[in-house]
């Protein structure tokens, strides 16, 4: 995934405002099932919000596990909810066009 500058990661964040968390990070933590339905939730939104029930010290690290196997984006980190963003590979379903 490309680096977005500010203005484009502050835009995503006004974007993501209005959203509800699709993924929660509960007892079992960071499993292949949570990475396989991030992405999943990626490839069928571009834009999602993750939050964390529980493993909350660790939320950090798994921000940054879950934007690497996911090649995505961790466009915020308030508190227990993180958003995440990695833009459609067909340019034809891309629902979010970002700044310049």
């Amino acid at each position: 995934m490309v680096t977005l500058s500010n203005k484009q990661l502050s835009w995503l964040r006004s974007q993501a405002h209005h959203l509800n968390p699709t993924v929660q990070i509960g007892r079992q933590g960071l499993s292949n099932q949570v990475i396989g339905k991030v992405a999943q939730e990626l490839a069928a939104h571009e834009l999602i919000k993750l939050k964390f029930l529980d493993f909350k010290d660790e939320k950090q690290q798994f921000c940054e596990q879950i934007a690497s196997d996911t090649d995505s984006v961790l466009v915020s980190l308030v508190g227990n909810v993180a958003v995440f963003y990695r833009q459609h590979p067909d340019p034809a379903r891309r629902t979010i066009v970002l700044p310049m």
